[in-house]
């Protein structure tokens, strides 16, 4: 299901960008609809999280997923930038909570001994879809137009909703988790642990969120297609699925903060190089880089989260965290295409290496700290 909703979601992003390019959008304008696909998710996700830790997966992923296909399917209908917008609101919402209940109920269903597996599994579906999701929406834009890209991609999100079903009966077998009196998201800010990895996961969210922003600007800049350009984002795709293949065996060997410590030191080396080159083969091996980069460091995360987070409460650091990350998301592409279009592009990325090089210290620290 997670991997089925999130083709939706990056071919989406995708699409939704490039349309509001044909429709005549600025790079600011791009950005404002870009960031309206985490405005609700900035607000509701540590609710969302309380709720799938309260009623378990089937209501949440129902209710999103079928936010989801009416994104894909309005903007099919009614081109304009206001239905963008719209479309990316649901969009946004309904892959947030997709996101949080599949993750929440994976974490539940294992043990200390598998998490860090498991959700290295998990995780290598969502690489699947990172390329799938770019590429297939790319290649029909270019060869069937926006509308049917956006169909499309909403029938993939109804194809989850099948799986739903039949999956419904074992996801219901978990007892809801009952939620402490009064619970405040400043006491999990204030837990060391959580703490420190909610820092980590957001500066490589920022450089997650630069990446999926900038290179469809880059690239119409530089004259490239749409399917070049998805192609491009699917090659940062293939790298986080290699090198979650081999994620369970190097959980083994390596401590989750040693990880997190080369994911962003090698995050910060793509971006410095990332605008000074414009041969296609290029842009995709460094795609390729960063994904390897930021792909190890998703299984890490959550392993975190669920070994440290107060017993019946992991929903709701999951959202905590997907709060940070949409946060983020709001405000980063407004940023980011408001610098652009005033300075361009090389000082965009090359502000993300340098606050992505602090954060390699940050948590080179809590490698030290941990060992």
């Amino acid at each position: 299901m997670l991997m089925l909703a999130h083709i939706t979601f990056t071919g989406s992003r995708v699409a939704l960008m490039l349309h509001a390019i044909a429709l005549g959008a600025t790079p600011f304008g791009v950005g404002v609809v870009v960031s309206l696909l985490a405005v609700l998710p900035m607000l509701l996700s540590v609710h969302a999280g309380r709720w799938t830790d309260r009623t378990g997966i089937v209501k949440p992923v129902l209710a999103a997923l079928a936010m989801m296909v009416a994104g894909g399917v309005l903007p099919a209908v009614w081109p304009s930038l206001p239905v963008l917008g719209l479309a990316s609101v649901l969009m946004g919402t309904g892959f947030m909570v997709v996101h949080l209940a599949i993750n929440n109920e994976v974490g539940h269903a294992t043990t200390p001994e598998n998490r860090t597996a498991a959700f290295s599994l998990l995780a290598l579906g969502f690489s699947t879809s990172t390329v799938l999701g770019p590429i297939i929406a790319g290649s029909l834009i270019d060869f069937a137009g926006h509308a049917a890209a956006f169909l499309a991609l909403a029938a993939f999100s109804l194809a989850a909703l099948g799986v739903l079903r039949l999956a419904r009966r074992p996801a219901q077998a978990r007892a809801p988790s009952a939620l402490p009196a009064n619970p405040r998201v400043a006491d999990l800010l204030r837990h060391p642990p959580l703490r420190a990895v909610f820092i980590a996961s957001g500066m490589l969210s920022m450089a997650w969120d630069l990446f999926t922003f900038m290179v469809p600007i880059q690239g119409a800049r530089l004259g490239l297609s749409a399917s070049t350009i998805g192609f491009i984002m699917g090659a940062f795709g293939a790298g986080t699925f290699i090198i979650r293949l081999i994620m369970p065996r190097l959980g083994r060997k390596l401590s989750e903060w040693r990880v997190l410590t080369g994911a962003l030191i090698v995050t910060a080396g793509v971006y410095l190089l990332f605008p000074l080159f414009t041969a296609v083969p290029v842009l995709m091996g460094l795609a390729l880089l960063l994904g390897l980069g930021l792909g190890s460091a998703l299984p890490m995360i959550l392993s975190v989260i669920h070994r440290t987070a107060p017993e019946g409460r992991t929903g709701e650091a999951i959202g905590v965290r997907s709060m940070l990350i949409n946060t983020s998301q709001t405000v980063l592409p407004v940023l980011f295409g408001a610098l652009g279009a005033a300075l361009g592009t090389i000082p965009v990325f090359w502000t993300l290496a340098a606050i992505l090089g602090w954060g390699s210290v940050f948590a080179g620290r809590e490698a030290a700290e941990k060992t």
